[in-house]
């Protein structure tokens, strides 16, 4: 028996992988929405339940099991173990053969390269961001000391909110909302 596996995170869609997986002959999918990177996925876990001696677990790429190569590898020899064969569809993987077991070790070892890769260009530009004086993440709310010089320049009928919160270094947004919730 064929049982596919589809996996995404919370803003991809799993259409085109369960499509595909039933295209491939699969006669139930299993799915789960979440990161790759969570080890408890319960649509993996039922699929394994599932899973018998002579079936095959099909999936639409390779990293929708795994993000390492030890982690791809302990995974289909655990299936080897106890019978069951795996095959990716965009990969061209299939343990069935000899070359088919070669070839998805390289596949993974590839796809936790572009992985570190990633995650190394992401860190690059981050630090050059910093370098730069820019910061990540939500601007702080303005303190309480600048929340009173905020409504000391409301009375001024001259001032307008945009000038006050770039005065605060703020967005007007922020300032809004912070004089709203300290009221």
């Amino acid at each position: 028996m064929l049982l596919g596996y589809a996996r995404v995170s919370t803003e991809e869609n799993l259409e085109r992988q369960v499509d595909a997986l039933e295209r491939a002959g699969c006669e139930r999918v299993f799915s789960d929405k979440l990161s790759g990177s969570r080890l408890d996925r319960p649509g993996l876990a039922a699929a394994l339940s599932h899973l018998r001696s002579g079936d095959r677990l099909v999936v639409w790429k390779l990293d929708r099991l795994g993000r390492t190569v030890r982690q791809l590898v302990e995974f289909v020899a655990k299936l080897n173990q106890d019978g069951v064969e795996f095959r990716s569809l965009t990969d061209g993987i299939d343990t069935t053969t000899p070359a088919g077991r070669f070839f998805f070790l390289m596949m993974a070892a590839l796809a936790e390269m572009e992985r570190d890769l990633t995650r190394e260009r992401t860190m690059a530009g981050l630090a050059a961001a910093r370098a730069r004086g820019r910061l990540g993440g939500r601007p702080p709310a303005p303190s309480p000391k600048q929340l009173t010089q905020a409504r000391h320049l409301m009375q001024h009928p001259d001032q307008t909110m945009a000038e006050i919160a770039a005065t605060l270094g703020v967005s007007r947004s922020t300032l809004y909302r912070s004089l709203r919730s300290t009221s």
